[in-house]
This record gives structure tokens, sequence and C-alpha cells, in this order.
């Protein structure tokens, strides 16, 4: 009986040494090395050749269950158990022992514990690998043989770093005071960076500057210098049809040093028309390659939907680049109350105020979010609410609203001042009023 008791500590030793050490992520190991943590060199060497140290555990755990089995067999059989008997209580008592005792237990274990546990039993199982090194090196050959003619793959361990690794390491780096928070911020944006798409990051038709090709040189720099604007896009009729882009310096150029009746069209470089849907890292390798520092962005029947710089997708990473006396898109205004451009997407407004607004296809901005809940065009004053939140459109602009001032936790608020009034004895209803 004391054999079986060892022989479960060996299977269970082996379940757990699985996991452990194939779940421990290769960036952590070579971290523990450089930290000198004791036994994590000997993680190492192991992890070096993760097909022989999944061999060794395999090897060791088989001999392992099958000796179990012989010899709750044969101790069955002393014990004047039939033959038939012997073997279905082995098997089905065997089972489930190595189940409970052999697999489930230590490998939940392994899986809460996964680092310590490793680096416990590393030096036993280099040991193990030693004593079962005749057996280890044969069905190592074996296996590598059958995956060569099978066309599979001799690795059984993945050596990159995944999306959610690197994730969960910015996370712990800022809780550890390690990375600060606008550097989180920024490798977030990172990670947003590959699924945002040109419609997201755009100047809107709207807030486009342009000028036209039949323009002359001066009418183009006054239209860049009000504008603040380097570059412009020239249209021929109307901006459906972009013929390409002009920059302030070339005009100058030509103003003062170049021939006498040339005109915009003649100086205009080529820019490109991408559709709204492409990804905006596509986008950026693609202007990189081209030299291009301003694109058009069109829909799918070929109107013009706004234009996208090098600066409009930089900023998608490190934040807005305000110039000049350009306004903040968030402006803390009170507790937990901002006051938000309208024009300012709604992943960032919900990154931004902690909150959740609900992102649709009919819109990406905040003043999308106000047009869509009130169904109609709003006016300065009035008011919306979103569960505990409450936004207040502070300015409107012929029919755009460029100001809007949201506050959070008004739910909150609402809740504890009724709590205040019922214990006063009021017994009036709260109401929202615009501000005066």
């Amino acid at each position: 009986m004391a054999a079986i008791i060892v022989l479960v500590g060996l299977s269970a030793f082996f379940s757990s040494s699985e996991i452990a050490m194939f779940s421990l992520a290769k960036h952590r190991v070579d971290s523990m090395v450089e930290e000198g943590i004791p036994g994590a060199e000997r993680v190492k060497s192991l992890k070096d050749d993760p097909h022989r140290l999944l061999v060794t555990i395999l090897v060791g755990n088989n001999i392992v269950n099958i000796a179990m089995s012989s010899l709750a067999t044969g101790l069955l059989a002393v014990l004047d158990f039939g033959a038939g008997e012997s073997v279905l209580i082995s098997t089905f008592g065997i089972t489930t022992l190595v189940l409970l005792f052999g697999e489930s237990a230590p490998k939940s274990y392994a899986i809460e514990n996964t680092e310590s546990w490793s680096l416990r039993i590393a030096r036993p199982l280099k040991y193990a690998e030693l004593l079962l090194l005749p057996l280890v090196i044969l069905f190592d050959h074996l296996t590598r043989l059958v995956n060569r003619i099978t066309g599979g793959q001799t690795a059984i361990e993945t050596t990159y770093v995944t999306r959610d690794e690197i994730q969960n390491l910015i996370e712990t780096g800022e809780r550890e005071g390690v990375i600060e928070e606008e550097e989180r911020e920024m490798l977030d944006r990172i990670f947003r960076f590959n699924s945002t798409i040109a419609k997201e990051v755009m100047t809107p038709r709207l807030d486009m500057t342009a000028v036209p090709k039949d323009a002359t040189i001066d009418e183009a720099i006054e239209t860049c210098v009000q504008a603040d604007h380097e570059r412009v896009p020239v249209y021929d009729g109307n901006l459906d049809n972009i013929i390409g882009i002009v920059n302030i310096r070339n005009l100058v150029r030509e103003k003062y040093y170049g021939e006498r009746g040339v005109g915009i069209a003649d100086i205009v470089s080529p820019t490109l028309h991408v559709p709204e849907s492409k990804n905006v890292d596509e986008l950026m390798a693609e202007m990189q390659d081209t030299r291009m520092q301003m694109v058009v962005v069109i829909d799918e029947f070929g109107t013009t939907e706004g234009l996208i710089t090098l600066e409009d997708m930089v900023e998608e990473i490190v934040g807005d680049i305000l110039e000049g006396d350009e306004e903040e898109p968030f402006e803390a205004v009170g507790e937990n109350t901002y006051l938000v451009r309208g024009e300012v997407n709604i992943d960032e407004v919900n990154e931004m105020l902690d909150i959740e607004l609900p992102e649709g296809e009919e819109f990406e901005t905040l003043a999308g979010f106000i047009f869509n809940r009130a169904g109609r065009l709003v006016e300065e004053g009035e008011e919306i609410s979103y569960n505990d939140i409450i936004i207040r459109i502070e300015q409107v602009d012929n029919t755009r609203i460029m100001k809007a001032r949201i506050q959070t936790n008004a739910g909150i608020e609402a809740a504890d001042g009724d709590e205040d009034e019922d214990e006063n004895g009021g017994d009036e209803e709260a109401e929202v009023e615009p501000d005066t």
C-alpha cells in the first residue's frame, strides 16, 4: 500500500511539472535568471529543450502509472481476489486515484503556483531526466522522426510573447510603479492602433480647408495662413474631386522665384485616395513608402469623407499635439464634470472619463452620440442623460455641436441628495435645470 502512495505522489509530481514548466513564459524565466533567483538557471536549462522536457515528463508519468496498475493488480491477486475482479477493481480504483490525486489536484495547484512550483521541481526533474536518459533519448528521437514523417513541427513551445502577456506586464508595471500612467496610456494606444480605421482618425469633410485649382498663388497662401496649415488639398469643381495637395513652402517659392503665369494646378503634388475602412497602421506604412504627408479619405461611392495627415496618426499614439491657442479636447470644470469637444471620439471619452458611453456604427464622436440620442438637432442648454451620466450642450455652431459638459456619477449624487432630503423630511423631487 505504501508503494502505491509513493507512486501516486510521483504521478502528481510529473503531472504538475508538465503544467508548471509549460505555463511559465520564457520572458519570465529570463527575468528570474537576471534577478538571480535560486533555481532559475535550472528551470531555464530544462525549458531550453522543451521537446526533451516533455518526453521526460511523459515517460516518467507513464512508467509510474503502469507500475501502479500492475502493483495494484498483483496486490489484489495476493488477497485471493479472482483475476477478473482484480483487473476490474484495479482499473477503476487506480483510475479514480490517479485522476484525483495524480492529475486534477496537482495540476490545479501548479496552475495557481506556476513560478514557485517550477523552481521547486526543477532539481528533481533534472534527476529524473538523468535517471530515464536512455528511454528519454530513444523516445525523443522516435517522436521527432514521426513528426518529420507526418510533416509536423518539431517545436512544441512557442517562443513569442502574446498580446495578452504584454498587456498584463504593462498593467503589472503600472501597479508596481515601474510604468507611469501616461506611459501606460501611450502603450494602450499602440495596441489599439492596428485596429483603428481611417474614418476614426480623419479630419471630417466639414472641417477641411481646401483651395480650388483655379485659385491664385496669393489666394492659396492666404488660405494656408488663415487656417494655420502647412498643406491643403486642391480640388477641381468640388471636394469630391480632389486632384492633389499643395504645400505653402512651394507656394511661397513659386510666388517669389517662379515663372509668371504659373497656377496652383502646375505645382500640385499627387495624393492617395483611401477607403474609410482602411487600417491606419497599413496606411501609415503606405504613406511612409510614398513619402506623402496627407491623404484623402473616401466612402464606398467615391465621395470625399475627410483627410488624414501623418500628424493625425502620430496623435493616435502619443495623444493630441496642440498648437498655438488650440483648445484642449478635455477640460475639468468641477468635481466629476468635464467640458469636452464635440468631435472627440467616443472611445477617447470613455477612456479619459472612465465611463461607458455606447459605441455604434451610426456615430463615432461625442456629437454623433448626442444627435443619435436626441434624434434631432439640439440647442445650447439642452441636456440628455445616459445611465448616471448627464450631458449638457454648451456650444453649438449652426448645426454642429462644438462643446458639451459631461457630468459623471450624476445618478449616484442624485441618490445621495434624495437620502439627505428624506432624512430632513423633504418631499420635493430633484430636478435637473440648465445652468444660468
